[in-house]
């Protein structure tokens, strides 16, 4: 499958519930950066490591002013689970249902497998993709990368 949220394109709308039942819309988060990270699945051990450093690294996200979306394909309850377990510090929202319509939006879901793929999306203040990032099934993504480029965005 292809990109479809490349740079400098409108990222494309996301209104999912996160962990606790809550509605987010990406388009109501406008006036900061978002961070939107797709991962293939709740509890694995590359996502867990992932989201851990990611959870690790979070204060230095948020002192840039960015919003971080962690999305897959596990159910609400799942993710409330895993989220209760690991104290995330951030939304991570359910690509349920629709199976997987929101990383198709963004070009990352995996057919084969029914998940997203490691995809990271950095959005700007008015909802264009300004950085993404894809990386093969099995290995984890820096998130110091993600810092540094939303240093970057910040300017």
């Amino acid at each position: 499958m292809t990109d479809t949220a490349t740079v400098g394109s409108r990222a494309p709308e996301i209104t999912l519930q996160d962990q606790y039942g809550q509605d987010i819309v990406l388009s109501s988060l406008r006036g900061g950066p978002v961070l939107v990270v797709f991962y293939p699945l709740a509890f694995s051990g590359v996502c867990s490591g992932e989201l851990a450093d990611l959870r690790e690294h979070h204060a230095e996200l948020k002192a840039l002013g960015v919003t971080v979306l962690a999305v897959s394909v596990d159910s609400t309850f799942a993710l409330r689970t895993w989220s209760d377990r690991e104290g995330f510090p951030f939304a991570l929202l359910s690509d349920f249902w629709p199976h997987g319509a929101t990383a198709r939006a963004y070009g990352v879901f995996d057919d084969q497998r029914g998940v997203a793929r490691r995809g990271s999306f950095l959005i700007d203040a008015e909802g264009t993709v300004r950085w993404t990032v894809h990386t093969p099934a099995g290995q984890p993504r820096d998130v110091k990368e993600y810092i540094d480029q939303a240093r970057r965005l910040a300017g």
